[in-house]
């Protein structure tokens, strides 16, 4: 039996993307794997798969996408800084989601979100803008 940090040769694919801090929990990695959000060299595959350094990895979660190799295997989570070394990302995949970042902060900037309900002196402008004038 490994011990807790030592590396393993092949592990389960839900219980790696849970230790490499991809999703919370295991029952989240497992139906992101059963939904057919997680693909290892391209093919679609149950949460038992097991996977091998080398094995290439895509992962959906919307609206980001990442395509990485799997660098190491480990039995436990461990912290993010630790996690990061045991996956290396495309880098199209780099390139692609921080594309997308900062196109959703330009969409985010252009359309400010409100806080709550009108007031009572905000319903009256809307309703003044929007009713239509009467013609005489």
């Amino acid at each position: 039996m490994a011990r807790q940090n030592e590396p393993l040769e092949s592990m389960r694919l839900d219980k790696w993307l849970w230790c490499a801090r991809f999703y919370k929990t295991r029952a989240l990695a497992a139906a992101a794997i059963k939904g057919h959000k997680v693909n290892v060299n391209d093919q679609a595959i149950k949460a038992a798969k097991t996977i091998r350094a080398g094995d290439r990895v895509e992962i959906r979660k919307t609206p980001y996408q990442w395509t990485i190799t799997v660098q190491k295997l480990i039995n436990n989570r461990v912290s993010a800084t630790q996690a990061a070394a045991l996956f290396e990302e495309d880098e199209d995949s780099i390139k692609t989601r921080e594309d997308l970042a900062k196109q959703m902060k330009a969409d985010a900037a252009s359309f400010p979100r409100t806080i709550g309900r009108p007031t009572k002196r905000n319903r009256r402008e809307i309703i003044r803008f929007t009713r239509i004038p009467k013609e005489e």
